[in-house]
């Protein structure tokens, strides 16, 4: 209801900004004694004296201004605040002050406005009287519509708005009737002439145009799309616009004054307005949305096909390593006959636990992937202790670490350091390095390289996780890293930010 209300109210003041600047524009573009001539014939024709801004600008503006500020307390106050929250006395109370000063005011204005009368009628107490009728019906008026408003708008939000709403057409098509009834009713107020005879044409008009395009984008032009045959929508526009002729007694009814030719004249120019300038529009329209429709498909096809391949790399990830730390232990087993082969397994459990479980989340805390880290550290230093050659340092400052990241980014870079950066016959380095800043992550591994580093531990290449990680990275922190990686023929260095929004 709170986008209800933010609607009624740019409606609402859009109407009364649109009523003001058409009286104004008037009084500003046009000579004033073109206007009394053409506002005035009444004031003449009973020998009263008029006044442009006295008899007409002013107290249509005092009349549009005291309807507008009404309905404003009415809608947005009296009627939300006590008659819908069960307050009934207290919102009847306030609707008699309400309508009271409607009445005061536009009957004051209507003194002014119908100045004529007091050429008409034989006393000042004879104006007044009629005056305070005509004030009393427009008052009237106003509570019945606002009444009838309300009604509509209430059984169609309890009634017809639950049932459509979810339809993918509603919001597209109420945004189209807002519109081409803002433009119906500005069109209405520059369009030359007076009276509601001319309001009703206009309007008429308005409702058959807006009726043949909403016709043709939501039931031609879809069907047309798949015939694709432009000869048969033409005819069908065609067919539609010859409903026009319906609408002839009724502009005859409405206006007298209007001759048969310049109603014919009238058909005329709406079947041809509907096919050179409604037609083209329509489709104009339709094929923009058929575009922006198409783009987000694509974009939607294109999120579902890295989210799979974020997955799926995920998963690529996980096998390599499961594989290199089984055959950790089974190196471990055979060497020492077992007795570190326990700590060995219980922090694989841990790592396999935090695989199946974290490593499916799309993130997870920075402490988990650090203890996922100091896991695999664990076993690679059971795998290469005793080996005095081989030196493991590790330094990790936890300390503004408490962000999330996507699981399983940093063990590839370790694990390509152990992989490919220890020899059991060579002095061999790995040093690891982890810091945080309340914005960034740094990351940092450094590995000696052994000439006969592909056949020692696996003959597969070197870089396959790297190459994974590279894309997630791509694909999850875009524009929002760093990663830098230098190679020589004796050292690897890996320096890694992550930026964190």
């Amino acid at each position: 209801m709170n986008q209800l209300r933010k609607t009624e109210l740019g409606v609402a003041t859009g109407l009364f900004l649109l009523i003001i600047f058409s009286l104004l524009y008037k009084s500003v573009s046009y000579n004033v004694f073109e206007l009394q001539h053409e506002y005035g014939y009444k004031f003449a024709r009973y020998d009263q004296v008029f006044d442009y801004y006295k008899h007409y600008l002013l107290p249509l503006l005092a009349h549009i201004t005291v309807v507008y500020l009404a309905f404003l307390w009415v809608n947005f106050w009296v009627v939300p605040k006590k008659f819908e929250s069960g307050r009934w006395q207290i919102g009847s109370l306030l609707l008699l002050p309400t309508a009271l000063t409607v009445f005061l005011v536009v009957m004051v204005a209507s003194t002014w406005y119908n100045g004529y009368l007091f050429g008409v009628y034989k006393t000042v107490r004879g104006v007044h009287m009629h005056c305070i009728k005509s004030a009393f019906i427009i008052t009237i008026f106003y509570a019945t519509l606002y009444a009838l408003y309300y009604a509509i708008k209430y059984l169609y939000f309890h009634q017809l708005h639950p049932k459509i709403v979810n339809k993918p057409w509603f919001n597209q098509v109420m945004v189209e009737l807002i519109v081409m009834a803002l433009f119906l009713v500005a069109f209405t107020l520059i369009t030359p002439g007076r009276g509601f005879d001319k309001v009703l044409i206009v309007m008429s008009i308005g409702m058959y145009l807006g009726t043949v395009y909403l016709i043709l984008q939501y039931r031609l032009l879809p069907r047309y799309r798949f015939h694709q045959n432009l000869r048969v929508l033409i005819r069908d526009t065609a067919f539609i616009s010859l409903t026009v002729l319906i609408f002839v007694p009724l502009f005859w009814i409405i206006d007298r004054h209007i001759q048969p030719s310049g109603v014919l004249a009238l058909c005329f120019t709406l079947f041809v307005a509907n096919l050179f300038l409604v037609l083209p529009l329509s489709i104009w329209i339709f094929n923009t949305r058929q575009s922006r429709s198409n783009t987000i498909l694509g974009l939607r096809k294109a999120l579902d096909q890295s989210e799979t391949g974020l997955d799926f790399l995920r998963w690529q990830i996980n096998p390599h390593f499961l594989f290199n730390a089984l055959n950790t232990l089974y190196g471990t087993a055979l060497m020492e006959k077992a007795p570190a082969t326990s700590e060995g397994i219980q922090k694989l459990g841990d790592m396999m636990r935090f695989m199946l479980h974290d490593n499916l989340l799309e993130r997870i805390s920075l402490t988990k992937e650090i203890t996922y880290l100091e896991n695999y550290i664990a076993l690679q230093r059971l795998r290469v202790q005793g080996v005095p050659d081989i030196q493991i340092e590790v330094n990790i400052n936890d300390t503004h670490c408490e962000h999330e990241i996507a699981p399983m980014l940093l063990i590839p870079f370790v694990e390509n350091a152990f992989k490919h950066g220890i020899s059991l016959r060579s002095r061999s380095r790995i040093t690891i390095s982890l810091s945080c800043t309340p914005e960034k992550i740094y990351f940092d591994v450094y590995n000696t390289v052994h000439a006969n580093r592909a056949t020692e531990i696996e003959k597969d290449s070197m870089g396959i996780g790297l190459h994974n990680v590279r894309q997630r990275l791509a694909l999850l922190y875009a524009n929002r890293h760093e990663l830098n990686i230098r190679e020589t023929a004796t050292e690897y260095f890996v320096h890694l930010t992550i930026e964190i929004v």
